[in-house]
């Protein structure tokens, strides 16, 4: 019995299983259904959403191009008027100087500089790139073309033909109405003689700014220095003119040597004279030709004095002129665990208040050797009453650091500074200015004549000259022959540096070039490789 009820139960539950399935899929029906019809009638009734026209797509493109358009040439433009340069190169050699800067920003008359040199030659991107820099300084005054001599025959000869130039070898061509100067290839260069000749860097500001002076000047400043006075170390003279023949070369005034016993007066076409470590005096006759120079309109003085030299008449004439040498010697001197130590080299700063000093006032400088004080103030109110009769002023230069002071007695073991055994305390004057004919108006004060002052004769001697001494000399120079256009720190020549590596820094550099880049490039590429693959 128990069987027989068990196999009845059985189609029961298949045919009520087979049911509700009858019934979920006529409900599934149904609803499709009604979303069918659902669907047709929205689109029949034109409520659903419509989608825009070709000619809305096209405006909203159409927009938004305008809108980049502008956006972009707005960024373009702003960059264009409103920027600003940096020259990352090591010494800023593809920045002009501060003294090029400011000629070119008063210059008197309009230049065109041509660039004739070809393309492939080394120097041409170091050339094209500092002539545009003469060119954005320069502004409208200023026009650059270029001429590729090997490639536009046609206009090089054309340009033969108008300058009458021979062109023999490349260079710079500089014009200003009908005046011209050309600046040779081997002016822009450094040669190393030790290399067969390579270039071993460029002074191509150099050449082309004392190119652009002479052209507008229309003639060359001559400054003489005197000679047959000797020297305490005649390689020092040497070396002084050395550095004087590259500071002509590079602000464009002609350097000749001039011995006052063979000639009745100094030459009138001299801008300026100097007196380089004077190791003998001037004879009366010789002191009265310097007066008369000196009283004329338009001199120039620059006189580097020797401490260790006895020149009474010079000294005496300089005094009279607001400036006298106090025959000191100016040191540091202090006890130390070692002994007594006295510092003969003298550390020392620049005039903020001074036109030729005022671009160094920031920096410090070291004189080598021997360096004596110089005192600017009148000896006497009737002294101090005759230098304003005669329009004379008087100003520091360069001043000596708080700790060093003008000692007297500089030979004892260990000098104490004292201001009643006429010692000079610090800080004292190194070097001075001196003007005279003075006048209120500016505009008259060119016809001046200028003198600067420096007590120490190795101021210009390489082998321990810093280069802030050589900018001060540059400066002094270009204000003693009343180029105030040119003050400011000169330009300084790009040269070339071989670097010099040892034997563990020539390995890690093999190691890193043949080995370690390389295979970090290889390890990054399996690494791609390696991901694809997995994906």
């Amino acid at each position: 019995m128990a069987k027989q009820r068990k196999s009845r139960k059985t189609p029961r539950r298949a045919e009520a299983v087979a049911e509700a399935v009858a019934e979920a899929a006529a409900e599934g029906g149904q609803a499709a259904s009604s979303g069918v019809e659902a669907g047709t009638a929205v689109r029949a009734s034109g409520e659903g959403p419509v989608m825009p026209g070709r000619w809305r797509i096209g405006l909203h493109v159409v927009l938004q191009l305008t809108l980049w358009i502008l956006f972009l040439g707005g960024i373009n433009y702003l960059a264009y008027r409103y920027y600003w340069r940096v020259d990352l190169t090591e010494g800023g050699v593809r920045t002009l100087s501060e003294v090029t800067r400011n000629y070119l920003g008063k210059l008197p008359k309009a230049v065109e500089i041509t660039l004739l040199i070809p393309r492939n030659a080394p120097e041409f991107d170091e050339t094209h790139g500092l002539l545009e820099e003469y060119r954005r300084h320069g502004g409208k005054k200023v026009k650059l073309d270029e001429v590729d001599p090997v490639r536009d025959i046609e206009r090089a000869e054309q340009l033969k033909a108008e300058t009458g130039l021979v062109l023999e070898q490349p260079g710079v061509l500089l014009r200003a109405g009908e005046a011209m100067r050309f600046v040779r290839q081997d002016e822009l260069l450094i040669r190393d003689p030790a290399r067969d000749g390579a270039v071993a860097g460029y002074r191509i500001e150099d050449a082309v700014t004392s190119a652009l002076i002479g052209l507008m000047e229309g003639k060359v400043r001559r400054l003489y220095v005197l000679v047959g006075k000797g020297n305490r170390d005649p390689r020092a003279l040497e070396e002084t003119m050395e550095t004087l023949a590259e500071l002509s070369r590079q602000q464009s005034f002609e350097l000749q040597t001039l011995n006052l016993t063979a000639v009745e007066a100094i030459p009138e076409d001299a801008a300026g004279l100097l007196l380089v470590g004077l190791r003998y005096d001037l004879s009366a006759r010789e002191t009265q030709m310097v007066d008369v120079y000196w009283k004329a309109e338009r001199a120039g003085l620059f006189i580097l004095l020797d401490p260790g030299a006895h020149t009474p008449r010079l000294d005496a004439w300089l005094t009279e002129n607001g400036v006298r040498p106090r025959g000191d010697r100016v040191l540091m001197a202090e006890s130390t665990s070692a002994g007594p130590k006295k510092e003969f080299t003298v550390e020392a700063g620049f005039s903020a208040a001074f036109p030729a000093t005022r671009s160094l006032a920031d920096a410090l400088t070291m004189l080598a050797g021997q360096t004596e004080s110089l005192d600017i103030e009148a000896a006497t109110p009737a002294q101090a009453a005759a230098l304003k009769a005669r329009g004379i002023q008087v100003a520091p230069l360069v001043q000596a650091t708080e700790r060093f002071w003008g000692e007297r007695d500089y030979l004892a073991a260990l000098p104490v500074a004292d201001e009643a055994d006429g010692d000079a305390l610090g800080p004292v004057v190194l070097a001075a200015a001196v003007e005279r004919g003075v006048v209120a108006d500016e505009r008259l004060r060119v016809e001046s004549s200028r003198m600067v002052v420096v007590g120490n004769a190795e101021l210009l001697r390489p082998s321990t000259m810093l280069v802030e001494a050589r900018d001060f000399a540059a400066g002094c120079l270009n204000w003693m022959i009343s180029r105030e256009r040119l003050l400011g720190i000169p330009a300084r020549p790009a040269r070339a540096y071989r670097v010099q590596l040892n034997a563990n820094q020539r390995r890690l550099l093999f190691g890193l070039t043949t080995f370690a880049l390389p295979g970090l490039a290889l390890g990054m590429g399996l690494l791609v490789w390696a991901s694809r693959r997995g994906a």
